[in-house]
């Protein structure tokens, strides 16, 4: 029963971080670009686009 309840959680975490991965590249590239089209197309790639960004910047 413990492997299950590891495993519900993981499942959370990771639905949760994909989401706040693509608001906060949404948030970078809006404030970027000041361009909502910008803005969608780096929400769909989420942390890529947010690695890229501290990197480059």
């Amino acid at each position: 029963m413990a492997g299950g309840r590891v495993t519900i959680m993981q499942r959370d975490v990771v639905k949760s971080g994909v989401g706040f991965g693509s608001a906060l590249a949404i948030a970078i590239s809006f404030t970027t670009h000041k361009s909502v089209l910008w803005a969608i197309l780096h929400g769909l790639f989420g942390w890529l686009y947010v690695l890229y960004y501290v990197l480059t910047r």
